[in-house]
């Protein structure tokens, strides 16, 4: 008996193994409830046919496609290659892809295509786990919230590169600061303090050179080593207005709150209409960024230097491959970059046809988009390798991870290059529709799980696009501490807490309810149903057992060689680090909770309670000691005392919580356990084992009982054959069971 939805106030859809045919019964006469609920409802979910399906296939698949390649893949896949081992790192990502990324990415695919719902209402195949559709939720809201705030930033220096000079090029501006270094110094021509000062009359920038230096060529040298380019300071000091700390939030940025508020505006507008608008807009950004990459590649490699950058990117240093910290960031980019465990890509497949070859499309997108990731290095370490040879410096001394590498190094590397701003303007327009075409996924992800676990807000066409608007208006507002002069850090902090463990945890645990608890071989059956796929030992393998196994290491690993989060080196303070754990128990503790919520609400505190009772013989070992309420004699009136009287029975026929439940509600159903079928037994609850029945008593009287012998067993079994099906029908018609009660049987537990 598996539940798929039992809501308050919903429709429950419960499933019987073994139940026998209703020869000559109209099920659909059959009313259940003060509702009127017939049969085929109890057994089938509602649904909803005007939820929305994706104009045609190539509508999901550049969806998925921008869905998964996003910012990410420009500034995080690149930095991590270089820094574990170069080309080396692709042998534990191609790995990890085969392992865990293609895996999760099919089974969530599949997952929401079967049941056309999103990531909260589709845990209808098992209630106790809905708790990790609230989890993907969370996520995705708290990615949302930071992500549209580094859009806005891409927005404000899209709109700063319309001009004829691009102004972060020079240390002439009002934000530079005395540490502000031009691109065309020098410092190894001086060889005294006085010289360099001598010689540096003409320049644009003041250096402090302390006084109790002894060697001037090393004290400039190391006073320019800890200077600042115009475009750091651009990005610091003017886009960011950053203060030093966490610790000194400031007040609002006023001109990247306007670009805010534009990058929700365009969010708002992509998914007002839902699946229907989005599918347009994703045309548009899933291709234009692919053919930004392809420009500013060509552009690249004909820069001076770009060969030892790419060199640098591909080196292999296999050296590093013994780092359990090298397989753990590559387990951990795959979750990066398919975008799993977020209910992203469950909410996208619910839109689907049934019948979509969603085997066929989870291959094509998880391995395009891993392959934009090394795609996106090339372009990268071209201009960084362009970069290091003008500055004569080492490609890892420019190449830096994270924001810094879209907002400081190649703002430097575009400057550098002739007709400047228009080269600035054509990789911020790519870097805005990455950013949208990821943004605008996350937050229907987010739209579409709310709408559907809660009807309500989707009567009207009105009523729905009021939600939206209203959750654009939300996430604005969250939005704003992000922008605010210390906000790089809490967006620093919510993104290392939410891309870390949260992801993992839910990825794992999603395994294991899928394919352990409700079962690989009911899941791959309902796969099968959608596209008649048979190949299935890859597939059983990963999910089963690889999979979870490999998560569970990651995370291990993650806690053992655990980094506190820092910016720009600079550590957060304690409470800051306290606030990153509580955004990291933020989603997890939602699976806790609501597992915990579910069980105990249906009967699994009262089976706790009944399980702790004391067993029928407990008491004084001596019966003439037996007195007062341990006295055989005493007649049972109250539920406590037949829970005394009835427990050694409960206690060895092992109930479980469905038949314990009814008993200690009062339950008007028998229950034949091993034939799996449901008659009505009057005001009395019967429940049959293959040898005995144990009639419980009923719900006033509370009388119970002993043992009946096997013939009455099989007496009952008889009672229960098919004419009482008839029988039921009659009683049901005439005392109609509660809404989201099947065949008699209180199910509500």
């Amino acid at each position: 008996m598996s539940d798929a939805d039992d809501e308050e106030g919903g429709h429950l859809v419960q499933q019987h193994d073994g139940l026998p045919p209703l020869d000559g019964l109209d099920v659909e006469a059959i009313e259940y409830g003060p509702g009127g609920l017939s049969a085929s409802q109890m057994v089938m979910a509602p649904g909803d046919p005007d939820r929305g399906n994706w104009g045609g296939k190539m509508e999901f698949i550049m969806t998925c496609v921008g869905y998964a390649v996003g910012l990410g893949n420009v500034w995080r896949f690149p930095y991590l290659c270089y820094k574990n081992g170069g080309g080396a790192f692709l042998v534990p990502y191609v790995i990890m892809l085969i392992l865990v990324g293609l895996p999760l990415f099919f089974m969530e695919l599949a997952f929401g295509q079967f049941a056309s719902l999103g990531p909260i209402t589709v845990w209808r195949i098992n209630p106790l786990f809905k708790g990790l559709g609230y989890a993907m939720v969370i996520v995705s809201w708290l990615i949302s919230l930071y992500y549209n705030v580094i859009i806005a930033q891409v927005v404000f220096y899209l709109f700063a590169s319309f001009t004829d000079s691009l102004p972060w090029t020079t240390c002439n501006n009002s934000w530079n600061t005395n540490s502000c270094v031009p691109y065309d110094f020098n410092a190894t021509v001086p060889t005294t303090a006085m010289s360099y000062l001598a010689g540096a009359a003409n320049l644009t920038f003041n250096l402090t050179v302390p006084p109790e230096a002894s060697d001037g060529l090393t004290t400039v040298q190391s006073v320019v080593q800890r200077g600042r380019t115009p475009a750091e300071e651009y990005y610091s000091e003017y886009v960011l207005q950053k203060s030093e700390s966490i610790e000194e939030f400031g007040s609002l940025n006023w001109k990247l709150t306007g670009c805010l508020l534009v990058a929700w505006a365009i969010v708002g507008l992509a998914l007002l209409k839902g699946v229907q608008s989005l599918g347009k807009v994703v045309y548009f950004t899933a291709i234009f960024p692919y053919l930004m990459l392809t420009v500013l590649l060509i552009r690249g490699l004909t820069l001076e230097g770009a060969g030892n950058g790419i060199i640098y990117y591909l080196k292999p240093d296999f050296k590093k491959l013994g780092d359990p910290r090298v397989w753990s960031d590559a387990a951990t980019q795959i979750f990066y970059s398919l975008s799993a465990c977020s209910g992203g890509l469950i909410a996208m497949s619910s839109f689907n046809k049934f019948t979509n070859n969603c085997h066929r499309d989870a291959i094509i997108v998880a391995v395009l988009n891993c392959s934009t990731s090394i795609f996106a290095g090339f372009v990268i370490f071209s201009i960084l390798g362009f970069m290091a040879n003008e500055k004569d410096e080492d490609v890892a001394d420019v190449a830096k991870g994270g924001p810094g590498l879209a907002f400081e190094v190649y703002p430097e590397a575009l400057s550098r290059m002739v007709v400047a701003p228009m080269w600035a303007v054509f990789f911020f327009i790519m870097m805005a529709t990455l950013g949208f075409g990821s943004q605008f996924s996350i937050v229907e992800c987010v739209m579409s799980a709310l709408l559907d676990e809660f009807p309500v807000l989707s009567r009207t066409k009105a009523s729905a696009m009021i939600f939206r608007i209203g959750v654009v208006v939300v996430g604005f507002l969250l939005g704003l501490p992000m922008v605010c002069h210390g906000g790089i850090f809490l967006l620093e902090l919510v993104d290392y807490s939410v891309g870390g463990f949260p992801l993992l945890i839910v990825g794992m645990v999603e395994c294991i309810a899928i394919n352990w608890i409700y079962g690989f071989s009911k899941f791959w059956e309902d796969i099968q149903m959608m596209i008649g796929e048979k190949k299935r030992i890859y597939w059983k393998i990963c999910w089963t057992i690889i999979s979870p196994f490999v998560i569970l290491v990651t995370i291990i690993v993650n806690a053992i060689f655990y980094k506190e989060p820092t910016y720009n080196g600079l550590p957060f303070p304690q409470w800051a680090k306290a606030l990153g754990w509580l955004i990291v128990m933020f989603p997890v503790s939602s699976i806790i909770l609501w597992f915990a919520y579910y069980y105990c609400k249906k009967g699994g505190f009262r089976l706790l309670r009944l399980r702790a009772m004391p067993l029928p013989h407990w008491g004084p070992a001596l019966a003439d000691d037996r007195k007062d309420r341990y006295s055989p004699d005493r007649e049972p009136s109250t539920i406590g005392t037949l829970e005394y009287q009835v427990g050694d029975k409960i206690y060895r026929s092992h109930l479980d919580v469905h038949e314990v439940a009814k008993l200690l509600t009062g339950s008007r159903t028998s229950l034949n356990t091993p034939n799996g079928r449901l008659t009505p037994a009057g005001s009395t609850l019967t429940i049959g084992s293959r040898t005995s029945v144990v009639q419980v008593g009923s719900v006033k009287g509370l009388n119970t009982t002993g043992l009946n012998s096997g013939r009455n067993s099989g007496r009952n079994s008889a009672r229960n054959s098919t004419h009482n099906s008839a029988r039921n029908s009659a009683q049901n018609s005439a005392n109609p069971t509660p809404a989201g009660s099947v065949w008699g049987s209180n199910t509500s537990f």
